[in-house]
């Protein structure tokens, strides 16, 4: 047996309403516990992208073959792309956000 013990998360009232709220209202609410306990968890795209970085390089110090520092390579690229994704979205979300708040004054 091991010692280790595994910390619990507990979803706080106001998310037990909002999910209860969801399922009310018709709307699926199977993967918002799990979002909610797993929001501590995630790890930032910069932060993972950092990470791997230093594993290219260790894999390149350690004289790895050429395949395994092309895979590190790969996972580094669709990082990036994927940040770039995330970055061009949140753009496109501000640029309509303005737009509505422009017509509201307009109107």
């Amino acid at each position: 047996m091991s010692d280790v013990k595994r910390k619990r998360n507990f979803l706080n009232v106001k998310q037990k309403l909002g999910i209860l709220q969801k399922l009310d209202n018709g709307e699926s609410a199977s993967t918002d516990a799990e979002d909610v306990l797993n929001e501590e968890y995630t790890i930032s795209h910069s932060a993972a992208l950092q990470s791997v970085e230093t594993l290219l390089d260790y894999v390149g110090q350690r004289g790895f073959d050429y395949g395994d520092i092309t895979s590190v390579r790969q996972i580094c690229v669709d990082i990036r792309q994927e940040m770039n994704k995330q970055q061009k979205q949140r753009r496109i979300t501000d640029f309509f956000k303005q737009q509505m708040l422009k017509r509201k004054f307009i109107v």
